[in-house]
């Protein structure tokens, strides 16, 4: 076998030729979450819980439109995709019964990507646990494995599923993320982290419900894998490595008192029940619980409220029927009765509370538990049996190993987990406009700095001003960075999940068309990735069928860059299909493709309120582009130290160090937007050395790029392109022959 597409050297990825690698990349796509036959977004409940009857086939796109998807982010300049698949969609059917057809569909699927030369890695993704607790990820039946009833959730509030709310359309924003700390999910991670320590009754088929879980959640992905390998045709050339579990959660372990809420716990929205008075209510006990809403300062306490589930419970009744599945549960286990009364946690007859601490320590040693030694231990014995697996298949893949969202990662460094040949996988959202979907310009908070301790008060937190708030994301990222090498070793860091809602201030730029909220927070976290000296980045999220009305088709959520209800245009290279003398687009565009843009329905086109209910493929665009479509290096002859794009001045600088000059085929390249930057009104400046501009042709679609041979030792790089007015692309107000003629000219924004 020749040299790999891409391989680690130490904290950088290189490419055959010595040049490292920037990985510019998304994740694709959300649509993968929910199943395509039936088609159950989140908010569909019909046949919500038939769903062991499901196929996932078609996601995250058919196989005939999959060329048009991966045309259009290359085109975007991106390089790498962040694959998103469930384990629900390989396991569906039950324990070990794979879906050969899903299987074979994603490697067809992998194939087209391949064509388009993108750095792929396989992502197991998971939001709290399971579409039926209100997420994606395990399939239905490790609930009942669990002794879960799914149909008891929505009474007792043991998780809050939009497909199941009275009016899915007034289902509370990010509320679903409060699922973690509701009974579902902190007994489902428990057990599959540590069921052998915690429920040592909970034994299925003659095994302890942890490894029954996770010994069939990595014998999923394992055969995915081995699949993959069989293919002959895909590792190395377009999958480059697995990711581990999507935002593991501890659960309970290490909780220190069940009976409060943690201090720890940053987020709180809607009820806010105590682990003990989940257990309750998931019981069918009723609960007052306090109430919290989340604003500007983070979340504060609005009252309190009565859960009563009215004898209904979240658990599986006595006589439940257990043959479905094929398994044997062990006579030590009783269904109809909470796993943790059983394990003497609290009294069911009394409704008392007897081990406050029950998770705060090892029960069978006494050790200490904290979510330290949670990542330390339990996460870290997973993470490895997980990478053996894969790595018995591919022993060359690399491992990009997910610890539990902003907390410590594991202390690798220096151990025998220290592989050369992993990754650390990354993720950060800016919570307070997340959360709020509203982009403050006056102040944010840095999180990251009040979880590490670094204030004396959270109110030394708060930074004053919109480029204070852009420097405090860049810091932190850089300070995830700098941990990442301190406790994990010397290897790279990708952060594969980072984004923005689109529905900021109540979907006001649906109606009006001004996306500057949305503009100024997307430029603000692509200005923190490139100050933060990571290796690079998979944004959260590209999205086939996001629309105004439902967003990304799950709980809510609209942070797809791409939408139906956004007109999409062409992009600055095809400048010439604006010119009524010109043909009408270039290979880069194909009319079957894209709605075409012409100077008679221009001012229309960029005007009007996009907000249609066509869910035609002409109908689909992105916004705030603007933001995200933006230079970037993707080959550095020599070890990257810095690059920023100045949005507002349209300017990108870029340092680098080089051991030796470049040599003929191997320059240092960079993906530069022709919107931003046509060939014509385009100045270079360079410590030395030549460069060119040209465009790389991948099956028929010409991404511009930079390419320099340049001398051993510093070099810098500056590149100006066309500077405009904040919102002149948006909501063009100038004279109509004027602006048609600064487009013929290549002096207009068209993406």
């Amino acid at each position: 076998m020749g040299a790999l597409r891409l391989h680690i050297e130490g904290k950088s990825f290189r490419d055959p030729k010595h040049r490292e690698i920037i990985l510019r990349g998304i994740n694709v796509a959300g649509d993968a979450k929910y199943p395509k036959s039936p088609d159950i977004p989140s908010f569909v409940s019909d046949k919500f819980f038939e769903a062991d009857d499901v196929s996932f086939v078609g996601r995250p796109f058919s196989l005939e439109d999959a060329h048009t998807h991966f045309k259009r982010l290359r085109r975007w300049g991106y390089n790498a995709i962040r694959y998103i698949f469930t384990w629900e969609a390989i396991e569906h059917a039950g324990p070990g019964i794979y879906d050969q057809e899903w299987i074979a569909f994603t490697i067809e699927v992998l194939r087209v990507a391949k064509q388009y030369e993108f750095y792929v890695f396989m992502d197991p993704h998971q939001d709290v646990w399971s579409r039926l607790s209100g997420g994606s990820g395990a399939p239905m039946w490790t609930l009942y494995a669990a002794g879960l009833n799914p149909r008891g959730f929505k009474d007792t509030e043991a998780a809050l599923v939009q497909n199941t709310y009275d009016d899915p359309s007034q289902f509370p924003k990010m509320i679903w993320s409060t699922n973690y700390t509701r009974l579902v999910c902190q007994t489902m991670f428990t057990l599959f982290w540590a069921g052998r320590d915690f429920a040592p009754k909970a034994v299925i088929d003659g095994m302890n419900i942890q490894d029954y879980l996770q010994s069939h959640f990595i014998s999923a992905c394992k055969y995915l894998a081995q699949r993959i390998h069989e293919a002959g045709d895909l590792e190395h050339e377009v999958v480059i490595g697995w990711e581990s579990m999507n935002e593991p959660h501890r659960g309970l372990v290490g909780v220190q008192d069940i009976s409060v809420v943690p201090a720890e716990q940053q987020l709180q929205l809607g009820t806010s029940p105590t682990a003990f008075q989940a257990m309750l209510t998931g019981a069918g006990r009723a609960c007052e619980e306090t109430t919290w809403a989340f604003g500007g300062f983070g979340p504060h306490q609005t009252g309190r409220e009565l859960v009563d589930p009215e004898g209904v419970s979240a658990w599986l009744p006595e006589d439940h029927d257990d043959s479905k599945y094929g398994w044997k549960r062990d006579s030590g286990w009783k269904l109809g009765e909470c796993i943790w009364a059983q394990h003497g946690v609290w009294d069911t007859y009394t409704d008392t509370l007897l081990q406050k601490d029950y998770f705060s320590k090892v029960p069978r040693t006494g050790d200490k538990l904290d979510y330290e030694i949670f990542t330390n231990t339990y996460f870290l014995h997973h993470y490895q049996a997980y990478r053996d697996a894969i790595r018995d298949v591919w022993p060359e893949a690399i491992l990009l190993c997910q610890p539990p969202v902003m907390e410590v990662p594991p202390d690798l460094k220096g151990t025998v987990d220290d592989d050369p040949n992993m990754v650390h996988a990354v993720h950060y959202y800016d919570g307070l406009t997340l959360l709020t979907k509203h982009w403050n310009r006056l102040y944010n908070v840095d999180v990251i700095g009040v979880l590490r301790g670094k204030y004396w008060a959270p109110a030394f937190a708060v930074k004053i001003g919109e480029t204070a708030i852009r420097n405090c994301l860049r810091d932190q990222l850089k300070f995830l960075r700098d941990e990442s090498l301190n406790y994990m070793g010397n290897h790279p860091l990708l952060f594969t999940e980072i984004g923005i809602p689109y529905d900021m201030d109540d979907k006001h730029a649906y109606q009006t068309g001004d996306y500057s909220s949305q503009t100024s927070a997307m430029d603000a976290n692509h200005f923190a990735l490139e100050g933060s000296t990571s290796n690079g980045f998979t944004l959260w999220v590209y999205e086939t069928e996001n629309n105004h009305e439902w967003g990304d088709q799950w709980n809510g959520e609209d942070l797809s860059i791409l939408s139906r209800d956004d007109l999409e245009l062409p992009c600055g290279s095809t400048l010439r299909s604006l010119n009524p003398q010109s043909p009408a687009y270039s290979e880069s565009h194909s009319s079957a493709e894209e709605p075409q843009v012409e100077p008679r329905n221009l001012k229309q086109a960029l005007t009007s309120p996009s907000i249609s209910s066509d869910s035609s493929p002409q109908s689909k665009g992105y916004r705030a582009a603007e933001a995200y479509i933006r230079p970037s290096p993707i080959y550095v002859s020599g070890s990257l130290r810095s690059h920023v794009f100045d949005l507002r001045n349209c300017t990108f600088t870029m340092k680098l160090t080089a051991k030796t000059a470049t040599s003929t085929d191997a320059p240092t390249e960079i993906y530069l937007p022709d919107f931003h930057f046509p060939e014509t009104n385009t100045v270079v400046a360079v410590s030395g050395g030549k460069w060119e501009l040209d465009y790389q042709e991948i099956q028929s679609i010409k991404v511009q790029r930079l390419r320099w041979w340049h001398a051993e030792g510093e070099q810098d790089i500056k590149i100006e392109g066309i500077k405009r007015h904040p919102g002149e692309f948006a909501n063009p107000s100038g004279d109509d022959v004027t602006y048609l003629e600064q487009c013929q000219q290549g002096q207009c924004m068209i993406m």
